[in-house]
């Protein structure tokens, strides 16, 4: 029995593997910038209990991890798993080492991540050559849901966004400006909060305004590409959850920055099972 997951900081995608095929649970965000042990410790209660492992021992545990970049953070977020689910071997790496697996395989790429912080680097075939310094939701992440969502709600807070707009966003989230401040400033996980508000884009991307904001946010992203050289010009491939709801925009952004995409993917759970041969 072997077990795959891709956390990022809102969700983890688990995916099982033993005689009787393949099964699918999804638990909060396991970030350890942001998830203490406790949250590590409920998720994995729910896993056991949603994929039905009971007494079974998981041979191999492979996770891959927002916020596990480092070999400290690593060295955490695998004893905490080991203590809270009965596995035999765990490898524990960066969401971006696992997205270069899942879409790389072995061969060298481009691969970024979109979900709600953002990523890229240049893959080897083996290993991450060369990334940027991921500077998080409040410097970077440019192109991820908390970027769309910080200007979105920026704009409706110093009322730049259109009038019938800002009517909209106001009654999808009915907070006064003070209440919005302190959910960014004095609660947790404010960058999931704000990547939640990257939903109104997609459910208004028709309009020219948003139209407007996601073209911004994109190229930014796609911007960063200058930072590989030569590199650059390999295909660069796409995971997350943005993939799913802006697929058309990004694809027109990466035209203008004269960016190839490769292939696109919601989750990598799926190439990473094929990278391990599960």
């Amino acid at each position: 029995m072997k077990l795959v997951a891709d956390s990022g900081s809102t969700k983890t995608h688990w995916m099982l593997m033993g005689e009787e095929g393949e099964r699918h649970c999804v638990t909060v965000g396991l970030n350890p910038l942001f998830a203490d042990r406790e949250v590590f410790d409920s998720a994995c209660r729910q896993v056991v209990s949603d994929l039905e492992i009971g007494e079974k021992v998981i041979r191999k545990l492979f996770f891959y991890g927002a916020g596990c970049g480092t070999e400290s953070s690593c060295q955490m977020v695998r004893q905490w798993l080991q203590d809270a689910l009965e596995c035999e071997e765990i490898e524990v790496g960066s969401d971006l080492l696992g997205a270069c697996r899942a879409t790389c395989g072995r061969e060298p790429g481009m691969v970024g991540i979109m979900g709600t912080g953002s990523n890229m680097c240049y893959y080897d075939g083996r290993e991450i050559a060369r990334r940027r310094v991921s500077t998080g939701y409040i410097l970077g992440d440019e192109g991820s849901g908390n970027h769309i969502g910080k200007r979105l709600l920026k704009d409706y807070l110093e009322e730049r966004m259109p009038q019938g707009l800002r009517a909209m966003f106001q009654a999808d989230y009915p907070m006064e400006a003070a209440a919005f401040i302190d959910r960014l400033y004095r609660q947790p996980n404010p960058n999931r909060f704000l990547a939640s508000l990257a939903a109104f884009a997609s459910r208004h991307k028709e309009d020219v305004y948003v139209q407007r904001v996601l073209s911004h946010c994109f190229e930014e992203f796609f911007e960063q590409t200058a930072f590989f050289g030569e590199h650059a010009l390999l295909p660069l491939h796409l995971v997350g959850g943005l993939v799913t709801s802006f697929e058309p925009e990004m694809r027109r952004a990466a035209s203008v920055k004269g960016v190839t995409l490769g292939t696109l993917t919601p989750s990598p759970v799926g190439g990473l099972a094929r990278y391990h041969g599960l």
